[in-house]
């Protein structure tokens, strides 16, 4: 091979070669501006107070935005016309938005989701047939950290489509809590029973007041419902502290909670086996 030769491939290889290394460049470069592009959005939206979920948001559409310009880029330094491919993307977009529209859904319903706020970052939530904390709250998908210690990832398209119960909005929640007595039992007595115990539990708030009401009368027993009122966060180990509180009280008052039982008799008036139901 002759040099006149091996100079005409190196003419024609070096601005392919030169092009791809310029366009990997650009890529390297593009990455890394990316992800700088994103820490400085959410610095400056922590900056300006805005709320981390907008700011995580911002964050992230900033950084696909430089991802986006780089790929174009890079393919214009490679030699491929930028100008065209443009064109073969606008009239591939249908197709591709068909293919896509669980995703862009997914997608509009995140826009949504941060600027209507049904929730935010932290809130306890029930949603999409899942209940948890919220932790994030992404482009296609937010996530949920359950009471016990589960993540799951929901598609945010599920959420924005069903109900959302959002259990610390208000600050505060209020529980029922059931409870059964004897046949027999003085309702004054137990009422106030029921409403000192309630009172005594320090994680239960003095207003609005406990409350106690008989609700119904059972096949064993009467029936009460306690009512009281916590701050969101004290809401599940406030029933622990409630239920053992009025155990103890009513145990003390010599006020009986009853348990079913099963008679199983021979005849209408011989008892063969008395036992409490399973």
């Amino acid at each position: 091979m002759d040099v006149a030769t091996l100079k005409s491939y190196y003419e024609m290889a070096w601005p392919l070669l030169s092009g791809a290394l310029l366009g990997l460049v650009i890529l390297i470069i593009g990455w890394i501006a990316s992800k700088w592009a994103q820490r400085l959005i959410r610095g400056a939206s922590t900056r300006a107070k805005l709320d981390e979920a907008l700011g995580r948001f911002f964050g992230q559409l900033g950084r696909y935005t430089v991802l986006a310009a780089t790929l174009i880029a890079a393919l214009g330094a490679i030699g491929i016309q930028t100008t065209s491919l443009l064109t073969i993307f606008a009239s591939a977009g249908l197709a591709v938005g068909l293919a896509l529209q669980g995703s862009l859904a997914n997608f509009a319903s995140g826009v949504m989701l941060l600027f209507f706020r049904p929730f935010d970052l932290e809130d306890f939530v029930s949603t999409a047939g899942e209940t948890g904390t919220v932790k994030d709250i992404g482009l296609f998908a937010s996530t949920l950290l359950t009471p016990a210690n589960e993540t799951i990832i929901v598609p945010n398209g599920s959420i924005m489509g069903g109900n959302i119960t959002n259990y610390t909005r208000q600050g505060t929640r209020r529980a029922a809590i059931d409870i059964g007595v004897d046949y027999g039992s003085n309702v004054d007595e137990v009422v106030a029973t029921l409403k000192k115990a309630a009172d005594k539990v320090e994680l239960v708030m003095k207003e609005p007041a406990p409350g106690v009401a008989l609700v119904n009368f059972g096949a064993s027993s009467v029936d009460y419902k306690v009512l009281v009122w916590a701050k969101a966060a004290d809401f599940i180990p406030m029933h622990h502290q409630v239920r053992k509180a009025i155990y103890e009280d009513l145990d003390a008052a010599g006020i009986g909670i009853p348990y079913q039982q099963v008679v199983i008799r021979k005849g209408p008036d011989e008892v063969v086996e008395e036992q409490a139901a399973k």
